[in-house]
Formats: C-alpha cells, structure tokens, sequence
C-alpha cells in the first residue's frame, strides 16, 4: 500500500516538484559554503518529500546547541513560509476523499519543513 501511495504521490500529490523545490534550494546552500548544513537540511527534505509514506521524523538526540540555533535562523528565513505553505496546500489536497492521504503528506512534512535540523527520518516498520 506505502509502494501505491508513494507512486500516487510523486505523480499527483506535488512530490516530484517538492523534491525538485528542496533540491534546487540544497544546491544554492551547498554553493554558498556556510549553509552547508541547511543545504542538507534541504536535501534531506527533498527525498523525504519524495517519498513519504512508510516513514516518518524523529528528533536527533545528540543534536547540539548549534542545531537549536541553526533552527532559528532557518525559521526566521525560510521555514515559517515552508510551513505555511504545506498547511495551506494539505488543507486544499484534504478537500476530495481522494487527497485526504496526500493532505495528510503535506501535515507530515510541516514540522520538519518548519524545524529541519536536529531531525532524523527514518523508516516505518511492521
């Protein structure tokens, strides 16, 4: 069932030009030298955007002070309007039957769209 929702969600549920968005975003950060971290931050949105159903997000344990300030910047400069976006997007996708479980994608992606560093995804098991 993740294998079907998963393809669904690449083709119709805007997985594909997420991840291609994050992408595009991990490669400025990566060009720019000191966001290094926020470019991984951006990739690791990207594949987990690709893919999101049979996963989900877990705090690091041993993510430092600098990740807890590396969180606030990217708050203040990219997340809060991230977020935003992924609720209004899941709140349109939520309005047929049919979008409900994308919709319910895009909510999964809000905290870490929101709080990146210092997160973990990791996969879901049986």
């Amino acid at each position: 069932m993740r294998l079907i929702l998963n393809v669904l969600w690449f083709i119709f549920g805007s997985g594909f030009v997420l991840a291609i968005g994050y992408g595009i975003a991990a490669l400025i950060c990566f060009a720019l030298i000191v966001t290094i971290p926020f470019g991984i931050a951006a990739m690791r949105l990207a594949v987990y955007s690709l893919w999101p159903f049979g996963r989900t997000v877990v705090s690091n344990p041993h993510a430092g002070v600098a990740s807890g300030i590396g969180n606030i910047i990217w708050v203040v400069v990219a997340g809060w309007w991230l977020a935003l976006t992924h609720i209004a997007t899941g709140i349109a996708q939520c309005v047929t039957i049919i979008g409900i479980p994308f919709g319910i994608a895009n909510f999964k992606l809000v905290p870490v769209a929101f709080w990146p560093l210092g997160r973990d995804i990791v996969d879901l098991t049986d």
